[in-house]
């Protein structure tokens, strides 16, 4: 089992709290390579590719599958700011968007983020 799998098996999908909340808050220092009244954007800090940096709403949505109706506009302007990003670092060739979903997703914090990443050949079948 990897590292990352073994940390979604043991992430408890009820904290209130997570990593990325107090990255918000700045409680957590971190540079932040987007910021807007919606989201923020950040590098990876364990990058899985050249180019790695994770997108995440202002609003605490726990998962892509807890996401309402309601959250249309923010999902779309995550992925756009995320395309913007990505142009940005020169991924005019290329990029893969991850979501990790619940346990069998791999899902280790429970505030929803995308992973950009790019910067090489992305492999088929992904996981």
């Amino acid at each position: 089992m990897s590292d990352e799998v073994a940390k979604a098996q043991a992430a408890d999908p009820a904290a209130e709290d997570t990593i990325f909340g107090k990255i918000l808050r700045k409680e957590i220092p971190c540079t932040f390579i987007h910021e807007d009244d919606k989201c923020v954007a950040f590098n990876d800090i364990s990058p899985q590719a050249p180019v790695h940096f994770l997108v995440i709403p202002r609003k605490p949505i726990a998962q892509l599958s807890k996401a309402s109706e309601e959250d249309g506009a923010l999902l779309g302007h995550l992925m756009l700011v995320g395309k913007k990003l990505a142009a940005e670092q020169g991924l005019g060739d290329g990029f893969r968007v991850v979501i990790n979903d619940g346990a069998n997703g791999a899902q280790s914090v429970y505030h929803l983020h995308l992973h950009f990443l790019g910067g090489r050949q992305m492999k088929w079948p992904p996981g």
